[in-house]
């Protein structure tokens, strides 16, 4: 199946004459129950490009074209089994004039201003959505990306943003979606630790971050003796994909063991199924939505 051409000319027509219509289309907008009946999800992930993450395998600018980009998610968003997207304010918008989010979940992505390779990557600020647009807007969460490096002064005022976060968006009744990682500075940047020791210490200190964890979710890394990793916690949890590094059979088989795990409720996967390796985005979904949801969707 071929990816769909999107008309980015008369996106950009209709933001300079009507903007007002995103929050025309926002208010209007179909929703739907965040969680389907067999309580697992599969979201896309399209919130890299803002901090500045191009990168998919070995090119380096493969989410550079916004219009391919685009093309990929809506192609992807048409498949059954597809619960939603994840993404930053720009993205979402785009795919909210295109129709693509009618029905769907979406998870507004918050914190992008820890800038791939920045000097001050780790005080990741709070740059794109807020607890407040997540709600006007009819979002279903917001994400956050985590990472703790004890070496960093800068995750010491991420860990008390995202706190301050996860609290506002449970006075909202949206889901907190924390990605955490245990991480390191090293000569070539910032590097998070995926082995299950230190995914503990991470999921432990995420987990109690905030005034609340009544809508606290995780987003993990599958990463080796996963079902130690998710005995320390009873948040539910979502995987991510990653950029994919094995090949396909392989990714595929490491999330069909991860999600027979109790605590694991779903997938957000970017690159991996939006990028993949032979070009058939579709294929590579439908794949997916039938490991989360068993053929059910």
């Amino acid at each position: 199946m071929q990816v769909r051409q999107v008309d980015t000319a008369a996106l950009t027509e209709l933001r300079a004459r009507e903007p007002g219509r995103i929050v025309a289309a926002w208010d209007e907008r179909a929703l739907r129950p965040m969680l389907p009946e067999d309580g697992r999800l599969l979201l896309l992930a399209a919130d890299h490009p803002a901090r500045g993450a191009l990168a998919v395998g070995s090119d380096p600018m493969a989410m550079a074209s916004r219009s391919e980009l685009l093309g990929r998610l809506v192609t992807a968003l048409e498949r059954p089994g597809v619960d939603g997207v994840l993404g930053t304010p720009d993205v979402l918008d785009d795919l909210l004039l295109l129709g693509a989010l009618e029905g769907k979940v979406v998870v507004g992505s918050m914190n992008r201003g820890g800038l791939q390779g920045a000097a001050w990557e780790l005080d990741d600020r709070f740059t794109a959505y807020t607890a407040r647009e997540i709600q006007e807007r009819g979002l279903d969460g917001g994400k956050m990306l985590t990472r703790i490096a004890l070496g960093d002064p800068g995750s010491l005022s991420t860990l008390a943003a995202c706190a301050e976060a996860i609290g506002e968006l449970a006075a909202h009744g949206r889901m907190a979606m924390v990605e955490p990682f245990w991480s390191v500075v090293g000569e070539h940047g910032v590097h998070n630790l995926l082995d299950p020791d230190s995914m503990v210490r991470a999921v432990q200190v995420a987990s109690g971050l905030g005034p609340s964890s009544a809508h606290t979710w995780l987003k993990l890394p599958v990463v080796d003796d996963l079902a130690r990793v998710m005995d320390a916690t009873t948040l539910p949890s979502l995987l991510l994909g990653g950029d994919p590094q094995e090949a396909p059979a392989q990714t595929y088989a490491a999330w069909g063991r991860a999600l027979d795990l109790p605590a694991v409720r779903g997938l957000v996967v970017g690159r991996a199924l939006l990028y993949p390796p032979d070009g058939d985005v579709a294929g590579a979904v439908d794949l997916a939505a039938d490991l989360v949801h068993g053929g059910s969707a």
